[in-house]
């Protein structure tokens, strides 16, 4: 008999999108199949997302009340909410490698996206919204930036990027950056304190900027530099970089995101192999390189060397403090704050780093709050899911607003600004906290930012 449930940690296997059998939709359908009747039968990841809800409604509204009743073709359905943020993987499904049943539920709706992408299914605005280098060119011209959030900002403009983009008029977009990150970061100031390894950590860090602190929000990645200079740590901005993929690899184009890593990994190796702890603000973007792109590419020697060296921020922080070379001279208290663990945080199982640092500060009280807020990327934006993805979010947006906070913070700046909006939005007392980047508050606490 099968064993119910799985009590070992769970084992993630190598995607496996060189067979030609990855490939085919007849063996897609048959996969699909077994692991919606799994999934079926157990139902607990009915309140994560609405990709289980969706099955759970096919199949019990079928003829039969079973898998069997659904149409292959409506297997697309289920698809097309999931937005790969790996909660059900890593919190939820008894069933996951090494049980005997292999359920590995994302990274089935990531073929299943795969295929169709493919078969040229996914819409040419789709492929707009996950090239985020391209839209990122307009950042740091001035005028260019000015006319663009204006007109993005506005109500005629929102109601074309509804019309042409599938961007609901109603979400929150970010603004493009008046200047970039990487030119900003060049003026930035520098220890000259020599690279102390730790036992733990490595004494020095090199930064990937990623899309959004670059084109979006320099200033969190400006803080990070005043927080790592501070702290005596030499840092290098790593010389070119891309988009890490994660966009790319939500809509399912893994030759997309083959092509960014092929530029990406051979930077990133060489620090990884001259001792850098490397270093992103953004959970996605250190997934892609912790877990998705060396399980896309499980033979890459660079692949496996940048992995063994990425670090989320306040993970590398935090062994710093264990290894007794972090400063803890915080000059200004921070008082109430609700922080949100984002999904893709949640993942890499580092446990609460950021709650823990933010917990060092003198004066401070720490509301966390660990759900998905809904928003994954670029399905929070869309017309077809907003709605859904403020309806997904609302337990955090109420959990976050539980103690009155002063300030809001989530290490993924889009979750935070998603939950703003949810805040603003909804009926959660007369309190208005002020959003910020963990890191931007703890440069706040060391009395470092502006």
């Amino acid at each position: 008999m099968s064993r119910e449930g799985n009590l070992e940690a769970p084992t993630r296997h190598p995607i496996d999108w060189k067979n030609p059998d990855f490939w085919n939709e007849d063996k897609l359908n048959h996969e699909l199949e077994r692991v919606y009747d799994i999934c079926h039968g157990c139902r607990r990841c009915v309140s994560l997302c609405n990709a289980f809800p969706t099955l759970f409604d096919l199949i019990d509204e079928s003829s039969t009340m079973e898998v069997d009743g659904v149409a292959k073709a409506d297997y697309m359905k289920v698809v097309d909410q999931c937005y790969l943020c790996d909660v059900c993987y890593m919190t939820k499904c008894p069933y996951t490698p090494p049980h005997e049943w292999n359920v590995d539920f994302p990274h089935l709706m990531l073929r299943a996206k795969a295929v169709k992408y493919k078969k040229g299914e996914v819409r040419a605005a789709e492929k707009f919204l996950a090239s985020t280098d391209t839209q990122g060119k307009f950042a740091g011209i001035p005028i260019v930036v000015q006319v663009a959030n204006a007109v993005n900002h506005s109500s005629f403009g929102r109601g074309v990027m509804e019309s042409q983009l599938g961007v609901d008029k109603d979400a929150w977009i970010p603004s493009l950056a008046t200047k970039k990150f990487r030119s900003q970061a060049k003026a930035a100031p520098k220890t000259a304190a020599p690279a102390k390894n730790g036992e733990r950590t490595p004494g020095k860090v090199a930064i990937f900027s990623t899309c959004y602190v670059n084109y979006n929000e320099p200033g969190i990645g400006m803080d990070l530099l005043a927080v790592l200079a501070h702290n005596d740590i030499p840092y290098e901005i790593v010389n070119k970089e891309k988009c890490c993929g994660m966009p790319k690899l939500e809509l399912g184009d893994l030759d997309g995101v083959a092509e960014l890593a092929s530029f990406n990994l051979p930077v990133l190796a060489k620090y990884a192999r001259e001792g850098y702890a490397i270093l992103t603000a953004i959970p996605s973007c250190t997934l892609m390189f912790k877990q998705e792109i060396p399980l896309l590419m499980p033979d890459n020697a660079d692949a496996k060397a940048v992995q063994d060296a990425m670090w989320d921020p306040f993970e590398y922080l935090i062994a710093r403090q264990k290894d007794g070379l972090l400063k803890t001279d915080f000059k200004a208290e921070l008082g109430a704050v609700s922080y949100h663990i984002p999904c893709h945080s949640r993942v890499q199982n580092v446990g609460k780093k950021t709650e823990e640092m933010l917990k060092l500060v003198p004066g401070t009280t720490v509301n966390t709050v660990e759900r998905c807020s809904g928003h994954a990327g670029t399905y929070g934006v869309k017309k077809e899911h907003h709605k859904t993805a403020m309806k997904i979010g609302k337990p955090v947006f109420r959990a976050m607003m539980s103690n009155a906070p002063k300030y809001i913070s989530s290490d993924c700046q889009l979750s935070g600004h998603h939950i703003e909006q949810g805040i603003r939005e909804g009926q959660f007392g007369d309190a208005k906290p002020e959003l910020a980047h963990p890191i931007s508050l703890i440069a706040k606490a060391y009395g470092l930012s502006k």
